[in-house]
């Protein structure tokens, strides 16, 4: 059965698309059978795993509509290992097609289902704002990975996560939950990102991945070359990050 997870974080700017790509190529290398979900119109972590976002025959778009099945619609991408299910400016009309239709935020969910024997992760890129697409992926997944800075805002926009997944959790999709927070971008050397970091731990405790992604510019550069940084510079302390991330999350399916 596949493990179905959320990044997301109604906070923007803050790795969200870089972590989900950079954790599937990850996953694939460590041996694990990946499906990477786009859910953001624009379509950045399509493009960031070596597809083509204008070529698209077919999107994440048409499986929410019932008109494609993700067999159908997932392309494997060669170079990064894994499978994307991926999303174009098409994606922005769902929103308002599927305001009228019955079981408009279960799409998503059934259309896995049909698929769950095919993967053993499946990862979904949410956009930042809390809208039908989000509420889509957080009712088809078992649990939520928060990707955030260590800085003062980044406290307050995980309040709002929070108690979002609080409401999802008791109306839509009793199995949601925070699966844990994964520390990004961060920069030892900064008094008040170790400061916050220390908080997050005291406050969440093991939901607190140990793992802890550095700042790296070759994981700002990776997306330009249309690849992870796991696959672009698989040297760079980024990429052995997000690695080390794939398998602590390996190690943690077993407790989840």
């Amino acid at each position: 059965m596949a493990k179905i997870f959320c990044v997301a974080n109604q906070k923007g700017g803050v790795g969200k698309t870089t972590s989900a790509v950079n954790l599937a190529a990850g996953l694939a290398k460590v041996g694990q059978r990946v499906l990477l979900v786009d859910l953001d119109p624009q379509g950045n972590a399509t493009m960031g795993s070596g597809v083509d976002k204008r070529q698209l025959e077919l999107s994440v778009y048409d499986v929410l509509l019932e008109s494609a099945s993700i067999k159908e619609a997932a392309i494997f991408s060669e170079k990064c290992a894994y499978h994307v299910l991926g999303a174009n400016r098409e994606l922005a009309g769902a929103e308002v097609e599927l305001v009228d239709l019955e079981r408009r935020d279960q799409r998503l969910k059934l259309a896995l289902a049909a698929a769950d024997s095919d993967f053993d992760f499946v990862l979904i890129d949410c956009p930042p704002s809390l809208s039908m697409l989000t509420l889509n992926g957080l009712c088809a997944a078992h649990g939520v990975i928060v990707p955030m800075q260590c800085e003062y805002f980044a406290l307050e926009g995980l309040t709002d996560l929070v108690n979002t997944i609080k409401q999802v959790h008791a109306n839509l999709n009793p199995d949601l939950k925070i699966i844990g927070l994964l520390r990004v971008m961060f920069d030892p050397r900064i008094t008040l990102q170790q400061q916050v970091s220390d908080q997050l731990k005291s406050h969440f405790g093991d939901k607190v991945f140990n793992t802890v992604i550095p700042r790296n510019v070759r994981l700002a550069e990776a997306p330009s070359y249309g690849l992870p940084g796991v696959v672009f510079d698989p040297s760079a302390k980024g990429s052995q990050a997000f690695v080390e991330f794939a398998k602590e999350l390996v190690q943690r399916i077993p407790s989840l």
